[in-house]
């Protein structure tokens, strides 16, 4: 309840009600205080679902998204509702930041972004973990701080 009151008050769910009505998807209430936009049409982004304040829109129909069998995917893109609750428009910049981040660091925008960790790489149907580029496995100090070049966390002390 907090995070859809923060999210109609910060205008993020306004502009995504915005985006699903200018694109003629048909919004529909979901679970636990999330609007869910059917049937978008426009090929950007790709993914399948994305979530704008408390709206999650999706390419699919609701019934499809609601399904017992993607309660992971929507508990993901619902943790993003509460991350738009938290940082309201500023959400955007940073997470394409992340996103940057991630795609210098790996070949994915989801990997090393935080705001996909923190929802749930696998519940959003990422990879969980993928090498490094070259380039920060040669640099002592992004070793360090990512781990080995395999993607697992360097032991303390080694």
């Amino acid at each position: 309840m907090t995070r859809t009151v923060l999210t109609a008050v910060n205008g993020t769910t306004v502009i995504g009600l915005l985006i699903a009505l200018s694109t003629g998807a048909r919004v529909r209430r979901g679970r636990h205080g999330v609007l869910i936009a059917e049937n978008y049409r426009l090929r950007v982004p790709p993914a399948t679902c994305f979530t704008v304040g408390s709206v999650i829109i999706t390419k699919r129909t609701a019934e499809w998204l609601l399904a017992e069998e993607r309660a992971r995917l929507l508990a993901h893109e619902s943790r993003h509702a509460g991350q738009y609750a938290v940082l309201g428009p500023l959400f955007w910049p940073a997470y394409w930041l992340a996103c940057a981040w991630s795609i210098a660091l790996t070949t994915s925008y989801g990997v090393r972004n935080w705001f996909e960790r923190d929802a749930g790489l696998a519940d959003g149907h990422y990879p969980e973990d993928l090498p490094l580029r070259p380039w920060a496995v040669r640099r002592r100090w992004a070793v360090r701080m990512f781990g080995r070049e395999d993607g697992r966390t360097t032991p303390p002390g080694t």
